[in-house]
């Protein structure tokens, strides 16, 4: 799995719809939408089961029903949005098999990660993290959820990027995106700072080489996320939530 390392890039787990131009032909306007609200739901601002309106998303972006279409069917191949015949789209409601099976990959795939990168991490990749880390610890400190949830959720994403397989960075990424459909929620204050916490702590086994403390750690966070799922279903305005 690993490869020769070179400088990283974070791939962040959404892009943002704002780098897009206004002018963009229709093909991007459909990949504009599936970003937004993808981000939207990585950011755990869009519930399962909140539904989608053509009408509606069609005028926050100024584009045609169709190009939405082709956006909610793009969605739906991803799983995040379930197409219901006679009654439109509605962000996915993943059941708690399907959660189980999310974080049962994400366990397999970031233990692998793990064991590969804490066998051959450099010094200049162990203080990258803990840049990440700063970065981490002051969107916690400021409340911002979604800047929080995003970087709580790249620090994965900055794990398996560091073994240059842009493929296992894609399936992570996909996963985390996943994962945070299937919370059904805000992450709350105390499981941000506790996510941090134990964020320090794998940090700190890579720094030492310890593998086996980084894989017992990196498991007993994943255990430790999935453990802390619960429903908080809210109403929500479309327009505010994918122009945030």
């Amino acid at each position: 799995m690993n490869r020769a390392r070179q400088p990283l890039k974070i791939v962040p787990l959404t892009s943002d719809i704002h780098d897009t131009p206004a002018s963009a032909p229709s093909g991007s306007a459909t990949q504009r939408i599936v970003d937004s609200i993808t981000t939207a739901i990585a950011e755990r601002r869009l519930m399962p089961g909140t539904k989608l309106s053509e009408q509606k998303i069609g005028d926050i972006f100024k584009v045609s029903r169709t190009v939405v279409r082709q956006a909610f069917n793009q969605l739906s191949r991803d799983r995040l949005v379930v197409l219901e015949p006679a009654r439109g789209a509605f962000v996915a409601t993943p059941t708690a098999e399907e959660a189980n099976d999310v974080f049962e990959v994400r366990a397999i795939l970031e233990t692998a990660v793990t064991k590969q990168l804490c066998a051959t991490i450099t010094d200049a990749q162990v203080k990258q993290l803990r840049e990440h880390l700063e970065l981490e610890r002051a969107a916690v400190n400021n409340a911002e959820v979604p800047g929080r949830t995003r970087l709580l959720g790249d620090f994965h994403l900055v794990l398996a990027q560091m073994l240059g397989n842009q493929v296992l960075v894609q399936m992570l990424s996909e996963l985390l995106t996943r994962s945070s459909l299937i919370a059904l929620m805000r992450q709350s204050s105390q499981s941000a700072e506790e996510s941090l916490d134990e964020h320090v702590a794998i940090v700190d086994a890579f720094e030492k080489r310890d593998v086996k403390a980084a894989v017992r750690l990196v498991s007993k966070h994943l255990a430790n996320v999935q453990h802390n799922l619960h429903l908080d279903p809210q109403r929500v305005d479309l327009a505010d939530i994918l122009h945030h």
